[in-house]
Formats: C-alpha cells, structure tokens, sequence
C-alpha cells in the first residue's frame, strides 16, 4: 500500500516546523555564566540573590514574568504578569536579542545581546538557577 501524498505531506511540513522551533544551538552554562557578567549591574543570583535594579532572576526560566516577590516592575510587566505570561527559553531569546522592542514600556536599558549563541548560552545560565526565597530587607 502506497502513503497517501497529503499525509506524507502533511509530515514533511511538521518536521520542517519542529525543527524550526526548536534551533539546533549547543548551550555551554559556563560561557553563559560568563556573559552573565554584563548583566550582573543590575541583576543578582545565587543563595542570597537581592533585587537590585532589576528582580533577581533565580528561577526565572518558567517563572511568570513580572512575578519575583517584592520587585516593583515597570506598567508593562504587571501587564504580561495579569496576562500570565511565562518566560520561555523563546521569549527570553526574543527578549534578550532587544529587550525594548520585545516588552514595549521597559525600564530595562540593556542593548540586549546579538549573537543567538550569547542568547542561548546566557539562557542555559539562566535555567540552571534554581528558584530560591528572596532575602528580607532586600527588597
């Protein structure tokens, strides 16, 4: 019996599709830590992670955005949080290419990272912190 030709098709497309959406980049946590540095102005992690003039960000792959207790976020964040809106590995890609165009109304100031694989290795950084309690007094 022969494969129908829609179906072989329809395959075709949603191969084309899956490996579109899904970027074959190696990520390296070690170089993502590094990058992490230009971001660490204004950004905190680790066990005692503080907001500083941005929320800390352990935790933050897969967490809703504008949702780090205790940070008081700019009218376009509290918006996506009552959108519940969620930082995927997507969306922090679209965000740390240009973090202005991505999220309209952003206090953030950052350029935004170019290189798809600074993205991606950053994004691994980012997705090997765990969440933790934000230290009182900090906020």
């Amino acid at each position: 019996m022969k494969p129908d030709g829609a179906i072989a098709c329809a395959v075709a497309i949603l191969a084309c599709q899956f490996a579109l959406a899904c970027p074959a980049i190696a990520q390296d946590v070690a170089e993502g830590q590094r990058l992490f540095g230009r971001c660490a102005a204004c950004h905190a992690v680790g066990d005692r992670a503080r907001h500083r003039t941005g929320p800390q960000l352990n935790g933050v792959v897969g967490r809703v955005v504008g949702s780090a207790e205790g940070f008081r976020y700019s009218k376009a964040f509290v918006r996506l949080k009552d959108e519940g809106q969620v930082w995927t590995e997507a969306m922090l890609d679209e965000y740390l290419a240009r973090p202005a165009e991505a999220i309209r109304g952003t206090r953030m100031t950052f350029a935004g990272l170019s290189k798809a694989q600074d993205r991606a290795n950053v994004i691994a950084y980012l997705k090997s912190l765990q969440p933790t309690q934000i230290v009182r007094g900090a906020e």
